[in-house]
């Protein structure tokens, strides 16, 4: 039985929700023992026929489309009440499909936001830092979830921008803000998950920790982040997600440093990699993630004029297959090993193998798609494969200025110059300062021909970074667009480089051979390949050695390259 609070008139037809009388809900039970028994007696209309006659001559004119109510036997009264009850359940409706929806779906694309350092001290920028790109890492792990990556995020950093701008530009459904204070022993993490779409929390909490609970707070991060994106994880994959690496948090945090280092890309940050890492290492000799970020930065140092290949690539090597060795899961170790492979050892079939294992593991991870496509696909002319790995990277993570550069240089490799060049116009729009994209705008200028745009570009590009290969390379352009006694002066400067710093021996035969001394330029090129540099890989198919070419002896130069791989 119901009745109304109003009135008192009790109806024993459990289907009505209103009062018939004065429109007012329903509740459920009969009198209270405390009411007057007044209200029983004076109780008047029949309890059952009028409430049913009055819903079935409802229906029957909603049911008719009319929209001119008869007023005979019907109370406005009723009226007002259905029409009420209507409008909360399409509120209800909506507020379902519109506010629940939102709350309840599972996220498949999010943004981890570079952390803010509120701690008031810059020296410990690295754990913030940090303590975002590890919680990007275990993220990606998560099945059918996009996380962008690093480099697509760390350019909102220091910047104020609502969620809404980052979902547009990066195409992700949520964004995670976090705030990290460290204040003696003490960690304090603020995190706060943001649907882009409306802009409203899904989820936020703040983390109390000392500083020794450091790498068990980093798990239980990913854990709680992984949860609230409504993510359905088995115990396998939630283990991947949450796995500690080490349990010395001096050997995290170490880890931590050199990864902040590391990020930085300048010769001295990366020398200051290598010693944070080896720090790590000495804390915990079995910190896989050490040994393979110790990997990730050898590799780069003679890219970066840091070392030459002989001498820093077997470390390389060394360290990637102790973190492969020690966990078979790291998609980073295994970038690293192809990246070996690919550069030094100059044996693709192997290097091909340890990328397709990289993005096997972890299919977002985009240095993988980028590197296996710019250093091996290229290097055996699978052009085609080649383009679509290094767009497959830009899609991973469409802000990075050097995958969007270095997807212009494969198309470049394919002389597909014309794409080649719009693509690096539009790796500019990233970063119009970015002396990668402006080499390589050189080199493509140079290549159809346009020597003055060539001059151009690699000046700016010198004008940004003191590089070897782009002072080589303005040397050929300066040469092909009439301006020798600039050439000169600038190979002098070239000359002077090498007697101070790593500079490769191609970058020398490029600008020697622009000058018309060939044989000097082949003495170079034999010592290039003498000294297991980057270059000698991509000679049979790289436009850039064109002028090469017509020489006999470039062609024996490419069989033996192709006779020097080594394992």
């Amino acid at each position: 039985m119901k009745r109304c609070p109003e009135c008192r008139r009790d109806y024993v037809d459990d289907t009505l929700l209103y009062c018939l009388e004065d429109g007012v809900a329903l509740v459920q039970g009969s009198v209270s023992i405390d009411e007057p028994q007044t209200a029983i007696l004076h109780q008047t209309a029949p309890p059952v026929e009028a409430p049913t006659r009055a819903q079935i001559h409802m229906t029957e004119v909603l049911a008719s489309g009319t929209t001119e109510v008869p007023t005979k036997n019907f109370d406005k009264r009723w009226l007002m009440a259905a029409i009420a009850a209507a409008v909360i359940v399409a509120g209800g409706l909506f507020g379902y499909r519109y506010i629940g929806y939102s709350a309840n779906r599972q996220i498949e694309s999010i943004a981890v936001m570079p952390f803010v350092n509120d701690s008031g001290n810059a020296d410990v920028e690295y754990l913030s830092d940090g303590m975002t790109e590890t919680l990007i890492s275990s993220l990606s792990k998560v099945p059918n979830l996009s996380v962008k990556a690093r480099s697509s995020v760390f350019r909102y950093k220091g910047k104020n921008v609502d969620a809404r701008t980052v979902g547009s530009e990066l195409g992700v459904q949520a964004v995670l803000n976090g705030r990290v204070v460290q204040r003696g022993d003490q960690i304090s993490v603020t995190l706060e998950l943001a649907d882009v779409s409306n802009e409203n929390v899904i989820w936020s909490e703040k983390y109390e920790r000392r500083s020794s609970d450091l790498v068990t707070l980093q798990s239980e991060i990913a854990r709680d982040v992984s949860t609230k994106l409504k993510s359905r994880l088995s115990r396998v994959e939630e283990a991947k997600v949450t796995r500690i690496s080490t349990s010395n948090p001096e050997a995290y945090e170490l880890y931590l440093k050199g990864r902040y280092q590391w990020s930085k890309r300048t010769p001295e940050s990366l020398k200051k990699a290598v010693e944070f890492y080896d720090q790590a290492i000495n804390r915990d000799q079995d910190y896989a993630l050490a040994h393979s970020g110790l990997a990730e930065t050898y590799v780069l140092f003679p890219n970066y004029s840091v070392a030459l290949p002989l001498d820093s690539m077997p470390k390389a090597k060394a360290a990637a297959l102790r973190a492969i060795e020690l966990d078979d899961s790291l998609a980073e170790a295994h970038t690293a090993l192809g990246t070996y492979y690919s550069l030094f050892a100059w044996n693709q079939p192997a290097a091909e193998k340890e990328f397709r294992r990289a993005i096997e593991l972890n299919p977002n991870y985009a240095s993988a798609h980028q590197q296996f496509g710019i250093e091996c696909l290229t290097a055996i002319g699978r052009f085609d494969e080649a383009v679509a790995e290094s767009r497959r990277a830009a899609e991973l993570d469409p802000a990075s200025p050097i995958i969007a550069a270095d997807l212009g240089n494969v198309l470049f490799r394919a002389r597909r110059f014309d794409e080649a060049l719009a693509q690096l116009n539009r790796a500019l729009d990233l970063d119009p300062n970015f002396w990668v994209t402006r080499w390589y705008l050189g080199q493509v200028y140079q290549a159809k021909g346009q020597y003055a745009e060539a001059v151009g570009e690699h000046q700016k590009a010198l004008a940004a970074n003191d590089n070897p290969w782009v002072k080589a390379q303005l040397i050929r352009s300066l040469v092909k667009a009439g301006k020798r006694d600039e050439a000169v002066n600038l190979l002098a400067e070239l000359q002077s480089d090498a007697s101070r710093r790593v500079v490769s021996s191609a970058s020398l035969a490029l600008a020697y051979d622009a000058m018309g001394e060939k044989d000097k330029a082949f003495a170079l090129l034999d010592k290039e390949i003498t000294e297991r540099n980057s270059r000698p890989p991509v000679f049979a198919f790289n436009p850039l050695w064109d002028d090469f070419r017509e020489d006999p002896r470039f062609t024996d130069l490419i069989k033996r390259v192709e006779a020097s791989k080594i394992d």
